[in-house]
């Protein structure tokens, strides 16, 4: 039989979490005796080959019911319900959609901000589907599940950097900013600085093979809440000076205040800021810490090539 809709899915994975169940994994097997779905059912690949239909549409059950709240993440990989999704399986049972899910948590904000798309005239002609409303060309429903699977992806990617080391995610950043051209992309024009002794100072990227022109890095890996604030900005240009440096960059995986970003302003150093979302797009950009599973090209008719001008 076809391996049903990652929607379908939504209800009985919930209560299955709700049993004490804690991760995706572990679900698999009721949920393949609960569909009545077959070894061959469970082993159909996706058409990049990379992973089975079947682990994929329940991952994004998982995805979609941790986005309205109906489960929380305490670490990678482990789920628990919460009380919106007790409150969902009283409500609905094994019965859950989108619809269901649309008022809880981040649900709708999150669709809305994937797809950067909101009609403020008509409120009510905005849709929270997953899939866009049937008014949109292909092209442009393409293009509106593209943005909601990177905003998936780029969530995905904060919550593995915040479970690396510090010193991890500093070998990171410098393997990121190589990835982008920094050093002439060449590794050994890198350096991760000792622990001990690095000044406040993580990394540095010469510019040149004499060295003579230097980037220098500083990577906090710092939880959504804490934000960098303008101390840690003076410090880090503090830093820059001790060394005779002009340039650094500053990452981490939460943002900057106000006041640290009007800091940076108005010095003479030029130090760029990387907040999350930033990193977790440039990771993406230039492929550091993903994989291309797979990739289309859209194409439409050369109008030119049949006119007979």
């Amino acid at each position: 039989m076809p391996v049903p809709s990652y929607q379908e899915f939504m209800g009985p994975l919930l209560a299955l979490f709700g049993e004490g169940k804690t991760s995706v994994k572990d679900c698999l097997p009721a949920l393949k005796s609960e569909f009545g779905l077959s070894d061959a059912d469970c082993e159909e690949l996706v058409p990049n080959g990379t992973k089975t239909v079947f682990a994929d549409r329940v991952h994004w059950a998982r995805t979609y019911l941790g986005k309205a709240g109906a489960l929380t993440s305490p670490k990678r990989g482990s789920h628990v319900i919460t009380d919106i999704g007790r409150k969902l399986l009283a409500e609905n049972g094994k019965v859950i959609s989108n619809e269901q899910l649309h008022p809880y948590g981040q649900f709708s904000s999150w669709i809305e901000g994937s797809k950067g798309r909101k009609n403020k005239a008509d409120p009510e002609k905005f849709s929270p589907s997953p899939f866009p409303t049937s008014d949109l060309t292909p092209e442009q429903q393409i293009e509106d599940n593209f943005l909601i699977y990177q905003k998936s992806l780029e969530e995905e990617l904060l919550e593995a950097l915040y479970q690396v080391t510090p010193s991890r995610f500093e070998h990171l950043i410098v393997s990121l900013l190589n990835a982008m051209g920094f050093g002439a992309g060449r590794l050994n024009r890198s350096q991760v600085t000792s622990l001990s002794r690095d000044g406040g100072i993580d990394g540095i990227i010469n510019e040149d093979a004499l060295g003579l022109d230097a980037v220098y890095i500083q990577a906090k890996r710092y939880s959504p809440e804490n934000k960098v604030s303008r101390p840690d900005i003076q410090r880090f240009v503090g830093s820059l000076t001790g060394e005779s440096a002009t340039k650094g960059v500053f990452v981490t995986t939460s943002d900057f205040s106000k006041e640290a970003r009007d800091y940076i302003l108005r010095v003479q150093h030029r130090v760029v800021l990387i907040n999350g979302q930033q990193l977790a797009n440039l990771m993406i950009e230039h492929n550091v810490g993903v994989n291309v599973t797979n990739s289309f090209v859209l194409k439409s008719i050369d109008e030119a090539f049949f006119s007979d001008d």
